[in-house]
C-alpha cells in the first residue's frame, strides 16, 4: 500500500515548506520575552530591533565589541546572539546567558517582529 509512505513523504515536505520562523508563537515569545524586559527596560530599547544596524540607538553606551559586531538585526542574527550572546560577541555587556532552546528563540524573535 503506497498512501501512508505518500502520507509520510508529504508530512516532511510540508514541515520543510513551512520554514522556521512560520511555527513561531508570538504570545509564547512575548512571555518568553519577560526575562529579557529585566534588563531592555533601562538598556537598549528593542523596539524596532529587527532590521536595526547593531549599536546604533541613540543614548546607550554600547560595548567596543557591540560597536565593532557590525550587523543587521535580522532573524538569523538574533537567533545566533539570543542563542550565546557572549559566544557571538565576545566582550558584549549583556549578562544574559542566552536562550537555549530553539524553539523559544523563534518565539521571542516572532515577538520582535511585532514591537514596530
Amino acid at each position: 500500500m503506497r498512501f501512508p509512505s505518500l502520507t509520510l513523504a508529504l508530512g516532511v515536505l510540508l514541515a520543510f515548506a513551512a520554514g522556521p520562523g512560520m511555527a513561531a508563537d508570538v504570545e509564547a515569545g512575548k512571555t518568553a520575552f519577560k526575562k529579557c524586559a529585566l534588563c531592555h527596560t533601562t538598556g537598549p530599547s528593542l523596539f524596532g530591533i529587527v532590521g536595526r544596524k547593531s549599536a546604533t540607538l541613540d543614548g546607550f553606551n554600547y560595548s567596543e565589541a557591540m560597536k565593532k559586531f557590525d550587523h543587521t538585526w535580522d532573524e538569523g542574527t538574533l537567533d545566533e546572539y539570543l542563542g550565546d550572546p557572549r559566544a557571538t560577541v565576545p566582550g558584549t555587556k549583556m549578562i544574559f546567558p542566552g536562550i537555549k532552546d530553539k524553539a523559544e528563540r523563534d518565539d521571542v524573535i516572532a515577538y520582535l517582529e511585532t514591537l514596530k
